[in-house]
């Protein structure tokens, strides 16, 4: 995919400010209008211009395009870095002055494919108040927190124009209430905690998109939670009863006599709380000890021979 400079195409340097962005846009559209202009390939570079334009003039968009776009080229060879929007998510929404509405792979690449060019919330150019913008966040919980729920504290990274119309970035915190058992993917939405209104108009929503921090044990699908168990041979083969962590606390599990690596054990109800309840589910890893001791060695060549197996018997070769 071809990397895109939209500082290039817009013909301004990377510290314009928003005012100089506006007044490139309507100069060069002006120029390559496909209505009124002779250049040659003017509807391309108009359409051109007007994505540039899409991402230039949103303070938000700027931010994140500037993030991964320092010490590139126009034309090159170009792949979003992995997570590079795990802040502010853009996608839909947005619209061009220009009425550009196909935007290039690269730009749906890192915001998304946008909803038309219809103005967000109905805003037209009448007097009166004006409803401030929606905005999307991604926030992070441990499976922990996500399970339990309870009030969170946290802290946004949000782009905004200053009064010389440069774009800062500073530090935004909630206090937010998490549903218990919330799951992966939902939103929370805070009326009025996003873009600030016009002329008197009320802010917008705030939507807070849930994502899970990776567990050193844990992994979730769905409502059910899924745990690799170690257990011993003898456990295994004897079906001992195990102690077995759960988000909710400890448990005990009595292993089927015989039980084999890979085996699935059903905690019922032990997996997200909500309608449906979700499972945790135990999934049996042998631990083979090791041989260190000549009594150990001894005692793995008795085995051997009151309990002769071929593990492989099963395969063709």
């Amino acid at each position: 995919m071809e990397f895109k400079d939209y500082y290039q195409i817009m013909g301004v340097p990377r510290d314009a400010s928003q005012e100089d962005i506006k007044r490139a846009y309507r100069k060069l559209a002006r120029k390559f209008h496909p209505d009124v202009s002779k250049e040659a390939k003017a509807e391309d570079h108009f359409k051109e211009l007007g994505e540039a334009y899409e991402v230039l003039k949103d303070p938000e968009k700027r931010t994140a395009y500037d993030q991964i776009s320092m010490g590139r080229h126009h034309g090159e060879r170009f792949t979003p870095p992995p997570g590079w929007d795990a802040g502010f998510d853009f996608g839909g929404g947005g619209f061009t002055e220009g009425g550009a509405e196909h935007f290039s792979d690269f730009f749906e690449s890192l915001f998304g494919r946008p909803a038309g060019p219809r103005p967000r919330h109905g805003r037209s150019a009448r007097p009166g108040p004006h409803p401030g913008e929606d905005q999307q966040a991604r926030i992070f919980l441990s499976l922990e927190d996500a399970y339990a729920g309870g009030n969170q504290s946290i802290t946004l990274e949000v782009p905004e124009i200053d009064a010389q119309g440069r774009i800062v970035t500073r530090s935004r915190s909630l206090n937010v209430k998490i549903p218990k058992g919330v799951r992966e993917g939902q939103r929370i939405r805070l009326a009025g905690q996003g873009g600030p209104g016009a002329r008197g108009g009320a802010g917008g929503d705030l939507y807070l998109e849930i994502h899970f921090k990776p567990h050193k044990w844990y992994r979730v699908e769905g409502a059910d939670v899924y745990l690799d168990l170690p257990v011993a041979p003898w456990e295994a083969a004897l079906g001992k009863t195990v102690t077995v962590p759960t988000l909710a606390g400890k448990v005990d599990l009595k292993l089927p006599v015989n039980s084999q690596s890979g085996q699935k054990l059903r905690l019922k109800g032990r997996g997200f709380p909500g309608d449906p309840h979700g499972d945790q589910f135990a999934v049996l890893r042998i631990v083979t000890p090791e041989a260190r001791t000549a009594e150990a060695r001894s005692l793995y060549e008795k085995m051997a021979e009151v309990m002769p197996m071929n593990p492989r018997a099963q395969m063709e070769f």
